[in-house]
């Protein structure tokens, strides 16, 4: 049982950070829809989204080293996060270079306007995110769930300040979020206590070096793969719609932003766990058993946010945005299958073999690309939403191929499926169908497939009562 706890006592702290960092994005759309412009929105979503790719390609994706070597017991940890910094210091160095001659050889307009606000946010997203994977690799749990309420906090209230009453627009949605990261920065380099061992040797710090490079380097791929089928739609909506299309498309993002709170909290917390407890014949069932109960929360909570669609865009989207909820319903089942695809990584993570990550996610990298440019130039943002949706699932199926060959996870994949395709008629019904805010077949379907979850609770909670 001392597995579980353990897994509880960290999704716990860690809900603290994730609730408040996550949900601060869901609750202030209505304060963004209403003083920015979908062209603001728009521009402020591709500098976000462009950083997103840049970030691991830059270091090559350094903070996930970071997080699994600090994780080692027998690893000086002081020398883990100097690699990563040095990482982060060389390729704010690279993207600064780059700002300065976009601006001074205009070639991408939009960046020379907001030259110093898109390096900020670089430098600051790759900072946050090295330094708090680190803290979360040394067990630092809840110094990160303090550093992210002080940081949602201030963002909060700097964008009430800077956007309604100094209105200072899409500058100020910048300056709110520096704000944010910035004091999360402080606080962690501050108060994260890094364990004391012998001063590493030179040869030992380069050695170091080398590990973390040879497992950072093909996550490069699976970074970029995970980039493409969460935000390269925008890209392709922005050529084929424009900026404003693009607006309404990433605002319809925010509402399985719910989902991904339950994907952040449960995600770093199951990184932590699986390195810990993995077990290749898993023969106390842990892992099938925490399978299945993080693939009921996903399901039931996306079958119900379908449900609830309509009602939670009419409160937080401003009515030129309020179009976006066509494309929710397969967003919300992307999030579905990116969960499950995450649950299966942590047990690649456990076993150092990042090589995985890199294959399965490419493939389904372009598989999305290629359906995207099917899809979006004749039904828009809906067909980059479809596109997602088909993407996360290849991700699944080729993890769940993967992992079967190196340790035993009895999947009920007949149940499964029968689950992910009512929550795919579910969603064709909500986007296409014309039907008010509540429909009394989506409640039927929310029903069956709770039903079809409770003879495996059962099970579980019988195994669980005899280790007692």
């Amino acid at each position: 049982m001392n597995k579980y706890k353990y897994l509880i006592k960290n999704a716990g702290l860690l809900t603290i950070s994730s609730f408040s960092t996550k949900l601060l994005s869901f609750f202030l759309v209505p304060l963004y829809t209403s003083v920015l412009t979908t062209e603001q929105y728009g521009t402020y979503d591709l500098f976000n989204t462009t950083i997103g790719l840049l970030v691991p390609i830059l270091t090559i994706d350094i903070q996930d080293a970071v997080l699994r070597f600090a994780m080692d017991k027998d690893v000086e940890k002081r020398s883990v996060l100097s690699i990563g910094l040095k990482y982060v210091f060389v390729s704010s160095l690279v993207v600064t270079i780059v700002v300065i001659i976009n601006y001074i050889f205009p070639i991408v307009r939009v960046l020379k306007d907001f030259s110093l606000e898109f390096l900020l946010l670089y430098a600051l997203t790759s900072t946050v995110g090295v330094i708090s994977f680190f803290a979360r690799g040394i067990g630092n749990i809840k110094e990160i769930s303090i550093s992210g309420v002080l940081s949602s906090v201030a963002t909060i209230i700097a964008n009430i300040l800077f956007l309604l009453v100094f209105k200072w627009g899409l500058l100020g949605y910048f300056y709110a979020t520096f704000l944010g990261l910035a004091l999360q920065v402080i606080y962690l380099v501050l108060t994260i206590k890094v364990p004391t061992r012998p001063t590493a040797t030179e040869s030992n710090s380069r050695s170091l070096r080398e590990q973390m490079i040879q497992y950072s380097g093909p996550m490069v791929a699976n970074a970029i793969a995970w980039w493409v089928n969460s935000a390269s739609d925008r890209y392709i909506v922005i050529f084929f719609k424009g900026l404003a299309v693009n607006g309404i498309y990433s605002v319809s993002y925010k509402i399985p932003t719910i989902i991904n709170v339950v994907l952040s909290i449960f995600g770093q917390a199951w990184s932590l766990s699986s390195v810990k407890e993995f077990d290749e014949k898993d023969a106390n069932h842990f892992f099938i058993n925490m399978y299945n109960v993080y693939n009921f929360v996903l399901v039931v909570s996306c079958s119900l946010l379908i449900i609830l669609d309509k009602v939670i865009a009419s409160v937080l989207f401003a009515d030129q945005f309020y179009v976006a909820w066509k494309f929710v319903p397969f967003l919300l089942i992307s999030t579905v299958f990116s969960g499950m695809s995450q649950y299966i990584s942590g047990l690649f993570t456990a076993l150092k073999m990042s090589g995985i990550f890199a294959r399965t996610s490419v493939v389904s990298a372009v598989t999305n690309f290629i359906i995207n440019l099917a899809l979006v130039p004749f039904i828009g943002p809906l067909g980059a939403s479809i596109a997602t949706a088909i993407a996360y699932f290849t991700m699944w199926l080729l993890r769940v191929i993967e992992i079967k060959k190196y340790m035993t996870l009895k999947i009920n994949l007949r149940r499964d499926s029968i689950v992910y395709g009512i929550l795919c008629i579910q969603a064709f019904y909500m986007s296409l169908a014309k039907t008010g805010v509540f429909d009394i077949c989506q409640i039927i379907f929310l029903v069956v497939v709770i039903l079809l979850f409770i003879p495996e609770f059962k099970g579980i909670l019988t195994k669980i009562k005899k280790h007692q």
